[in-house]
This record gives C-alpha cells, sequence and structure tokens, in this order.
C-alpha cells in the first residue's frame, strides 16, 4: 500500500515550476526596457533652453539657473552655471602688460598736450589698472553757468580727442557742480547743465574723430563731490568733468586697484 502511495505522489509532482522563474525573468526584462525608454525619451524644448543658458552664462558671466516643466516619464531638470569670465572680456584681457603699456603711453601724451593746464593746476591726470583719470576744472572748459566748451578750451580739447581717436578704449565723461542752485531757461538745476556740460565735451570729441560708440556722457549734478561746498574752493574744486578712458581688462582691474598716481609731464 504504501508503495502504491509513493508512487501515486509521484505521478502528481509539479514539472511547471520553471514558469515562476520564467515569469519573474520577463518582469524584470520589461521593468529594465520601460527604464532604458524614460532615460532616452528626450525633450527638445528643455536642452534648447539649456543650450541657450549656457552660451548666455559664457557671454556675460552671470549665474544662471534653468528649470524646466519634466517631459512625461522624466524628472526636473536644474542646471546651475558658476560665475565665469565672459569670453569676449577675458580674450581682450589676454595681454594685460600690452595695455598697460598702451595707456602709459597715451598718459605721457595727455600730460604733454594738457602741460598748461596740468602746471595751473586745472588738470589733473591719474592711471591705474581700471584706466586713465582726466580731471577738468570748469574754469578750464566753460563760462560761468554755460555748457559750451569755450573758444580758449577748443585746441586744447581738440588736442586731447584727437589722441584719444587713436585707442580703442571707452570713454566716459562726467559732468559734477557745486551745489549752489542754478535756474536760467536752458539749466532748470545742477543736473541739466552737469549733464550738458558732459554731453558738450562728448560732442567735442565725436567731432574730431572719437567713434561715437565708445562714448557716455553721465551727469551728476551736484552729488559726489570731491571737496567740501562750505567754502569757496571746495565749491571750485566739486565744478569738474571727468574724462575717463577705461581699460580694456577692466574685468582683472576690479578685482585689484591700488592707489592711483598722479601723471605731470
Amino acid at each position: 500500500m504504501a508503495s502504491r502511495r509513493k508512487r501515486h505522489e509521484e505521478e502528481h509532482e509539479n514539472h511547471e515550476r520553471w514558469l515562476v522563474s520564467y515569469a519573474d525573468f520577463i518582469t524584470l526584462l520589461f521593468a529594465f526596457f520601460v527604464v532604458m525608454y524614460a532615460i532616452s525619451s528626450l525633450n527638445e524644448g528643455k536642452y534648447r533652453v539649456m543650450s541657450s543658458a549656457i552660451m548666455d552664462a559664457f557671454r556675460s558671466g552671470t549665474m544662471v539657473t534653468v528649470q524646466t516643466s519634466p517631459p512625461t516619464g522624466g524628472a526636473n531638470t536644474l542646471i546651475e552655471i558658476p560665475q565665469t569670465k565672459p569670453i569676449g572680456k577675458a580674450i581682450k584681457s589676454g595681454h594685460p602688460a600690452q595695455e598697460t603699456a598702451k595707456l602709459s603711453q597715451l598718459t605721457q601724451n595727455l600730460a604733454k598736450v594738457l602741460n598748461p593746464l596740468v602746471q595751473s593746476g586745472e588738470v589733473t591726470i591719474t592711471q591705474n589698472e581700471q584706466g586713465i583719470n582726466i580731471e577738468v576744472r570748469d574754469s578750464a572748459l566753460f563760462a560761468v553757468g554755460q555748457a559750451v566748451p569755450s573758444t580758449q578750451s577748443l585746441p586744447l580739447m581738440s588736442s586731447m580727442a584727437r589722441l584719444l581717436a587713436g585707442v580703442d578704449n571707452s570713454i566716459k565723461v562726467e559732468g559734477f557742480t557745486d551745489n549752489v542752485p542754478i535756474s536760467t531757461a536752458n539749466f532748470p538745476s545742477n543736473w541739466e547743465l552737469s549733464a550738458a556740460r558732459a554731453g558738450g565735451i562728448v560732442r567735442l570729441f565725436e567731432e574730431n574723430g572719437v567713434l561715437p560708440q565708445r562714448l557716455v556722457a553721465v551727469g551728476h549734478g551736484a552729488n559726489l563731490p570731491a571737496a567740501d561746498n562750505a567754502t569757496a574752493e571746495g565749491r571750485a574744486r566739486n565744478r569738474r568733468v571727468t574724462i575717463s578712458v577705461q581699460a580694456n581688462n577692466t574685468a582683472d582691474a576690479a578685482e585689484a586697484s591700488p592707489t592711483p598716481k598722479e601723471v605731470k609731464p
């Protein structure tokens, strides 16, 4: 009887257990291909945004964060681009020694041309790694309350303009006044007077060959005084125009700006 029962149990042994392993294998394989498909599913719009952000970062040197909505089956994309030096500036500042030598030569030439005004104390020329700064008292350029360069100043200013036309640096002209109010038909306040004086010098430079895209005119009015407006001498110092020839490697110079040196002929 025992022998018969044993044979009966052996006859009912399950020979399809391999299907369980096979089913597990197929499930895993299916999951693998689903994951691979999800990874390879690209969102063209997302990558165009990413490419544009990277190019803008290299041009401007700013921190850019791009976050796009996820494609089906994907995840959010967060791209952070660290502060970088703009490519254009990096190329320009590749030879700082040459730029310094060029500006040093320009400074010496300006000192020779403006020698009479330097000797009288009406012009001060300084140079540092950020460029050249030329400070001119208003008495050397304009009549009282006027913004058109005087006839006496035209020869020296024209000579200076021709020197500046020979370089490719940006030039910023800034006008300043004292704190004594002005109210005329042409200049209702010191804002208009300072801006018009800066604009008059810019126009003179353009007429003498300086490319207009290199020029910027700014009026500060009575703000940013160089001396105390409480005294006549201080007010005279504050009525001025500054002409800044900006070094082409300003991005590097901004990190290290030593005390400017005054240049005398």
